[in-house]
């Protein structure tokens, strides 16, 4: 089987990282924690340092309300401008070390790194992984952990399953180990790509641990999972056949607008303003790159109070559109089919199988004059926006109760600058 050497990079707590050396602290002493909004008491912990995921077991996800009141502990919200640029800076220590095409970032705080090619350079994966470590601490003075591997599977698995945790922030997995590292990872939802429902179906199974995983039928597993059973099978021998450099891009291009809400919405008024508000946003991206949706996908999740998950459904449209007023009208039929009063936290809208705006196709039964002027209100407003500021002009709706737009207009990444 062809070995690689690749690096699986994590900053530790990124964001509380950045936010303790922005105050001078070193990452690993500080008692940080960065909130979305310090002022609701339902707000999401969207990161925190070291001390406190182990001190006071606060970590992503959490709620403010859950924050015990301790003078040592600081919260504070995120700038996610300032995260970017962080983490551009990172980037590029990162291509010091390898080319483009053997980089590949994973998220806002973990990359993958093909340093194959790299070693006449920089000598062998240890050294470039202490390297980088040593570059990233010495200019950033953020601290990271790397996981090793003969492939991209080993390196995340060696990373999440020991390297953040090991006192030099490095775990190197190869093929020949599989039956000491992967097969004695603890949990099924520890490997990479198994969550917790994939976890319930294994169980049902028979399956409990990764050797258990490692020592079923594939084939019993292809007819219960599909093609991810027989992957699963593989990454369980700690086969993963990936190339960083040889990338598939995705098979559909869209565009997508996720929130997590402040409170539960009970009111269907509420929850359709904040639906209404997101379309507005997604098709001006559409808009602005030139494109048209004839998919929509609308995904809701419930609070995490009551055991209903949510849904999430998709409808073909008649014809492919970026109208705000005509997207809204079929994802309000998708909205009012499947919901039936629960309380809601969380909304996703999607647009999809796109297509070139130019060719957008006629609608016989929409008269063209209604069409024409839907096309220059959604125009001009998409003209003042990208002059003086997304809050420059808005719908009178965000104004009502529930309205989310005006809070959120100048967030990046869905979060206070």
């Amino acid at each position: 089987m062809p070995k690689r050497d690749i690096l699986c990079i994590d900053v530790k707590s990124f964001f509380a990282s950045v936010e303790a050396v922005r105050r001078k602290i070193h990452p690993l002493s500080a008692y940080i924690v960065v909130i979305s909004n310090k002022n609701r008491p339902g707000s999401v912990v969207l990161a925190s340092s070291p001390k406190v995921k182990k001190e006071f077991g606060i970590k992503t996800g959490s709620r403010a309300y859950e924050i015990p009141d301790d003078r040592r502990l600081m919260i504070v919200e995120p700038s996610m401008a300032l995260y970017l640029k962080v983490n551009q800076m990172i980037i590029n220590i990162f291509k010091r070390f390898v080319a483009d095409e053997d980089l590949f970032i994973y998220s806002i705080d973990e990359a993958f790194l093909d340093v194959t090619a790299s070693r006449r350079l920089f000598g062998d994966k240890v050294d470039i992984a202490q390297k980088i470590q040593r570059t990233i601490f010495k200019e950033l003075k953020l601290v990271v952990t790397i996981g090793i591997g003969d492939n991209p599977l080993l390196a995340k698995l060696a990373l999440d399953n020991e390297a953040k945790e090991a006192p030099d922030g490095l775990a190197y997995w190869p093929y020949e180990r599989v039956k000491e590292t992967v097969w004695r990872i603890p949990e099924l939802t520890d490997m990479w790509g198994i969550s917790g429902g994939y976890q319930k179906r294994l169980h049902n199974m028979g399956i409990y641990t990764v050797y258990d995983l490692a020592h079923a039928d594939p084939f019993k597993l292809k007819k219960r999972l599909g093609i991810l059973g027989h992957q699963l099978y593989y990454h369980a021998w700690g086969v993963d056949y990936s190339v960083l450099s040889e990338r598939v891009g995705p098979k559909e291009k869209s565009y997508s607008k996720g929130q997590i809400l402040m409170r539960d919405y009970y009111s269907e008024q509420e929850v359709v303003l904040v639906i209404q508000e997101m379309i507005d946003e997604v098709a001006m991206r559409l808009r602005r790159h030139q494109a048209a949706a004839s998919g929509i996908a609308l995904g809701i999740s419930y609070s995490r109070d009551i055991e209903e998950k949510g849904f999430r459904h998709q409808m073909l449209l008649p014809r492919s559109t970026n109208s705000t007023k005509e997207l809204a009208v079929y994802f309000m039929q998708l909205f009012k089919r499947y919901w039936r009063g629960q309380p809601v936290r969380q909304i996703q809208v999607t647009c999809s199988k796109l297509a070139p705006a130019d060719y957008e196709q006629l609608d016989l039964f929409t008269p063209a004059e209604l069409d024409e002027k839907n096309h220059a209100i959604d125009t001009v407003m998409d003209e003042i926006r990208q002059r003086y500021g997304k809050d420059s002009i808005f719908r009178a709706h965000s104004l009502m109760k529930g309205g989310t737009f005006l809070q959120r207009a100048n967030h990046v990444g869905g979060h206070k600058g």
